[in-house]
């Protein structure tokens, strides 16, 4: 039942991102223009320092400043199945059953839930003559915490194998101790994981408006990326006896009987050598025949019972020694690590206008760097302090385009292109994507008068997710729609109030796939004669179905001096 450490240690590291409204690492949600228009990359104004910097440069003279405060609820929800067909035929065929699952196929529905109170960003823009200096913050990847208070179907797969495994395990230690033991009908546990995953994005950048149709921006963005996990799986219990039992306790308990037992034995096996050692020493000294053979025979009697208590000894010694170890297999175990990392993201754009037309451009470079541990705790053993790991956020191609169909009334449509297949991640699982994220844009803004203006918007994201190998329980998204709405007010000369709200309603992903729990070690003969100890796995068949729900109130306030 060495299983138990591979499940913990895969266990326990949950990606909770949140707030991704944009590409795998990215969040575009950075103004409330935004989140009521998506469609802002082909439109001028101060929310461009984010989706237009270079149309940036076509404002007034002066400085601009856009304040921008969201709240964002989130859920994730996998519903999960598997089988294990070596147990067909038997209650432990569909584990989950044994802790709640459905009655059919043992289906499990794992809810984990994150909000950010506020979210804030801002925008400023300073343009004097030809040129636009502009800086901007946000969190550009990630925000919030996202809790699982139930764990994760990989918390519980191979922790739902412990009734078939004790089961096989009883009969041997049963014999050991001398008792009967009855089977073990159904596990539990608790667990637990929460995450957090910042990328604070501090972008600075000037653009020179060329003429009056032609402007074009250069900039950088400074990530700095912390992101903190925590987890821990307690009170691994199964039900043996009728009795709900926390296993380590119990395998303590059988533990402790084995020692005393095989403490018995030895100490049945000295008195017995002793014994024979004396009966020897007589058989010895004996002079008649008839005595002699008597005293040996009772000499030989006792030395055999000596060898046979010593031997069970040591029998059941192993066996305690065997439990033990399973014993600390199922220990309650926690991890509490965090990670820092930073990187530099250059960016370009353009932005060209002509008659009711504005077409324009922004390319983001792929940011390459690493994030690295600092581990206060770690029973898993995986995550070593100050190790590093790949973080790449992924380039961004933008385009966009405003037209202007009435003085009062406009309609803009965009297209994004994330580099995901570029951006290094973690056992570098990006190889596992189809393609390239893509995301489709559209919007429409209408000036009721020159005090009020309502935009809606629509967005399509696409991922590349083949056949789902990138997606786990601990990381994973679904392509989706974003629907917003919202308006712009004015409220003072010289200043504007936007407010706006959106949701995202994603797809079920449904990932079906063949794979193995480890159970052990077994040593398996190789053809030229030796004998390689390899993990021992039972095959299981799986279903993980993913998806999300995003909800996103926000609230800005654009002021020009």
């Amino acid at each position: 039942m060495k299983y138990q450490k591979t499940a913990i240690a895969a266990a326990l590291l949950a990606m909770a991102t949140t707030t991704q409204a944009g590409g795998l690492l990215t969040n575009t949600n950075q103004n409330i223009a935004f989140n009521r228009n998506f469609a802002r990359v082909g439109a001028i104004g101060i929310d461009g320092v984010y989706f237009n910097p270079a149309g940036v440069a076509f404002l007034d003279q002066g400085f601009h400043l856009s304040l921008n405060f969201q709240n964002i609820y989130q859920t994730r929800e996998i519903t999960s199945a598997f089988s294990v067909p070596a147990f067909a035929g038997t209650p432990h065929e569909y584990p989950f059953k044994l802790n709640g699952g459905n009655p059919t196929d043992g289906s499990k529905s794992y809810i984990g839930k994150a909000a950010v109170p506020i979210l804030p960003s801002f925008q400023v823009a300073y343009n004097k003559d030809n040129w636009s200096f502009q800086a901007g913050f946000g969190l550009t990847g990630g925000g919030g915490k996202a809790s699982f208070n139930e764990g994760l179907p990989s918390f519980e797969r191979q922790i739902s194998l412990l009734p078939a495994l004790i089961n096989q395990q009883l009969p041997t230690f049963a014999a050991l101790l001398g008792q009967n033991e009855t089977p073990a009908t159904s596990y539990s546990m608790q667990s637990y994981m929460s995450g957090q995953q910042y990328d604070f994005g501090l972008q600075l950048g000037v653009a020179y408006k060329i003429n009056e149709h032609l402007s074009v921006f250069g900039g950088a963005r400074f990530n700095y990326i912390y992101n903190k996990y925590e987890g821990n799986i307690t009170n691994i219990s199964a039900n043996v006896g009728g009795n709900n039992q926390n296993l380590y306790d119990y395998f303590d308990s059988k533990v402790k009987a084995l020692n005393e037992k095989a403490s018995a034995l030895q100490a049945q096996a000295a008195a017995a050598q002793t014994q024979a050692a004396v009966y020897q020493a007589q058989a010895n000294a004996a002079t008649d025949p008839a005595t002699k053979a008597q005293l040996q025979a009772a000499a030989d009697q006792y030395t055999a019972g000596a060898q046979k208590a010593s031997e069970g000894a040591k029998k059941v010694s192993a066996g305690a020694d065997k439990l033990n170890s399973t014993k600390e297999d199922v220990k309650d175990r926690y991890v509490e690590v965090s990670q820092r990392g930073w990187g530099v993201t250059p960016i370009l754009g353009i932005d060209y206008r002509t008659g009711k037309w504005n077409f324009a451009a922004r390319y983001e470079f792929t940011t390459k760097f690493n994030i690295e541990n600092n581990t206060k705790r770690d029973d898993t053993k995986r995550y070593e302090n100050g190790v590093n790991t790949p973080n790449d956020i992924p380039g961004i191609l933008a385009l966009g385009a405003q037209y202007e169909v009435l003085k009062n009334l406009r309609v803009m449509a965009g297209y994004n292109y994330y580099f995901d297949k570029d951006a290094r991640m973690d056992n570098n699982k990006q190889r596992f994507l189809k393609h390239n994220t893509q995301e489709f844009l559209a919007g429409v803004e209408w000036d009721i008068n020159p005090a009020v203006t309502v935009s809606a918007g629509g967005q399509r994201t696409l991922y590349g997710l083949g056949d789902g190998k990138y997606l786990t329980d601990l990381s994973f998204v679904t392509s989706s729609y974003s629907f917003g709405i919202g308006a712009k007010i004015k409220v003072a000369k010289n200043a504007h109030l936007n407010v706006a709200y959106f949701f995202t309603n994603y797809s079920n992903f449904k990932k079906e796939y063949n794979d193995a729990v480890v159970v052990g070690k077994e040593q398996v003969k190789q053809p030229d004669g030796t004998v390689l100890t390899q993990p021992k796995t039972i095959p299981t068949k799986n279903t993980d179905i993913f998806t999300r729900t995003n909800k996103v109130l926000g609230v800005g306030l654009d002021i020009d001096f």
